[in-house]
């Protein structure tokens, strides 16, 4: 690859993650000091996420792969996408915010797999090329929060203003990144087969099942982190909120380069278990941290989104990739999406705002000017629910070390 199309990429994805991570961290702060949200709003608001995730393989794989150069509807959609983040800053109400965001959200998606495709298009070697791309992904989001932590944004809209700036920035760039012509008009492309349908073979597997409604459960425990964290820690007082959540992504990057070693050495099994056990060390310390003696919970909580992300899901991945086998693994791949961060994720935000909102409190809290909330109580709840997978896991898991074909 020539170093001058690395750098474009490289830029893509950078930019990409950063538009993402610039608004959807804070926004539970951003909803309960400026809209005046329940907890189940922020929630609901969440969810559009996640509708949008089950929604875009479709339009990926019947319209965009078909009929446009990726990198021209990726400039497009992105441009769109600009002037609805900048409306999100706008509106006052919260319906309206949710259908601003639910919009915005079915135009930002299907980027996702655009912009892989863009990069994979310009690649003779994926397996060890994409990575050095996908890294950029990562640092774009840990910028992002250090901007808005560092210039104390979490509770403004300007964090929308800069996740505008940054989408247009990316839309009117990606009119220059490497052609990735349309595939054409192909038999197969139909709405089962965008959604992955092929990959149903994969359920003759019991393994197979039990890892799949166990990856859909753990879902719901990861709601309430995306959903809520920021949040609790402004709640409690911490400063530059965004900016020390970072060190989450700090760590998926660092624990992400001993997947392949671990994933053949000790075994899918364990790798998973190890996942759901940082599930529930995460919110045991969340319930318990605090900004004096167990300041360091709170850390030791945001730090361990490396081994529960990489440990389960970057897994989860490689897992479904090798019981798949090439002719259908990116079907399952399209069908563990939807079934993680389209469904789980969908149940897991509506699920975490009602959780949510049954703790809040009536006093005020002094730094949002809004209703307090019985943290213990909230973090407490999915840890419960990652332990009852956990053990779900290790009693119907029967998947050898040596992991076979469908």
């Amino acid at each position: 690859m020539k170093p001058a199309v690395f750098a474009r990429l490289s830029i893509m994805m950078l930019l990409q993650y950063f538009t993402w991570s610039a608004w959807y961290v804070t926004m539970s702060t951003y909803m309960k000091v400026n809209l005046a949200a329940s907890d189940a709003q922020i929630g609901f608001t969440y969810g559009a996420l996640s509708i949008a995730t089950m929604i875009s393989p479709i339009f990926v794989g019947m319209v965009a792969d078909r009929f446009f150069a990726a990198q021209r509807i990726t400039g497009v959609l992105h441009t769109l996408g600009a002037v609805l983040l900048y409306l999100a800053s706008w509106v006052t109400t919260n319906t309206s915010f949710y259908w601003v965001i639910l919009i915005y959200s079915l135009l930002y998606m299907p980027t996702i797999a655009l912009t892989n495709s863009i990069a994979f298009h310009q690649m003779a070697d994926p397996g060890k090329q994409f990575p050095w791309i996908r890294v950029f992904g990562t640092a774009g989001w840990i910028v992002a929060g250090l901007t808005i932590g560092f210039l104390g944004l979490e509770k403004t809209l300007s964090t929308f203003h800069i996740a505008a700036a940054a989408s247009l920035a990316l839309g009117l760039f990606a009119f220059t990144l490497p052609n990735t012509p349309p595939k054409g008009k192909t038999a197969g492309a139909t709405a089962s087969g965008a959604l992955g349908a092929e990959a149903f073979a994969l359920f003759k597997d019991k393994s197979y099942i039990v890892f799949f409604i166990a990856a859909i459960l753990i879902c719901i425990p990861l709601a309430f982190y995306y959903g809520f964290t920021n949040l609790f820690l402004i709640e409690l007082g911490m400063e530059n909120t965004a900016g020390k959540m970072i060190l989450g992504q700090v760590s998926e990057a660092t624990f992400i380069l001993a997947i392949p070693f671990l994933f053949n050495s000790i075994g899918v099994k364990k790798m998973l278990m190890m996942g759901m056990t940082a599930w529930i060390l995460r919110y045991v310390f969340f319930a318990y941290g605090d900004l004096q003696a167990n300041l360091w919970m709170l850390y030791a909580g945001i730090i361990l989104h490396g081994i529960c992300y990489d440990f389960f899901f970057v897994t989860g991945y490689m897992y479904t990739e090798k019981k798949a086998g090439e002719k259908i693994k990116s079907a399952a791949q399209g069908l563990f999406t939807f079934a993680t961060y389209g469904l789980g994720m969908f149940i897991g935000t509506w699920f975490s705002g009602s959780i949510a909102n049954r703790y809040s409190l009536e006093s005020i809290n002094s730094i949002t000017g809004k209703n307090s909330h019985l943290w213990m109580s909230i973090w407490l709840v999915p840890a419960i629910i990652a332990f009852c997978v956990l053990v779900y896991f290790i009693i119907f898991f029967k998947e050898k070390k040596e992991i076979k074909t469908v």
